[in-house]
C-alpha cells in the first residue's frame, strides 16, 4: 500500500521555493521523493498560474512565492498562499511603509 500524506506535492514543492527561494529542482524532487521531472511540471504549473515567479542568477534560479494569491479550490478560496505557508513555518518578510499621517505600518509581503 502507497504512503499518503495530509499534504499535496503541489504545496510541498511551493513550501520548498518559499523556504530555499534557490534550490534545485534536483533537491527539491530528492525532498518530497517524486522525480524531477514531476518536480519541473509542478514548477513549471506553478509560475503558468502566478503562484511563483522565477528570476534567473547566473547558472540558477531564484524562485519568489505570491504570497496573495488565493488556493485553489471549493472549500479555500479565501485563504491566501502566504496564510498556507506560515502554517507550514514560512515566515512573510514585512514590507515597513508610512502613511499619510507618518505612522509606520508593515505590510505582508
Amino acid at each position: 500500500m502507497a504512503e499518503w500524506t495530509f499534504i499535496t506535492n503541489y504545496a510541498m514543492v511551493l513550501m520548498l521555493l518559499a523556504k530555499k527561494p534557490r534550490v534545485t529542482a534536483i533537491d527539491v524532487s530528492h525532498a518530497i521523493g517524486i522525480t524531477e521531472r514531476a518536480t519541473r511540471k509542478i514548477i513549471a504549473d506553478l509560475d503558468t498560474a502566478g503562484y511563483i515567479t522565477k528570476k534567473k542568477e547566473g547558472r540558477r534560479v531564484r524562485y519568489r512565492v505570491n504570497p496573495e494569491m488565493f488556493l485553489r479550490g471549493q472549500t479555500s478560496q479565501d485563504v491566501a498562499v502566504g496564510e498556507l505557508l506560515e502554517v507550514l513555518g514560512w515566515k512573510w518578510r514585512r514590507k515597513k511603509t508610512k502613511s499619510k499621517d507618518g505612522s509606520i505600518q508593515e505590510d505582508k509581503g
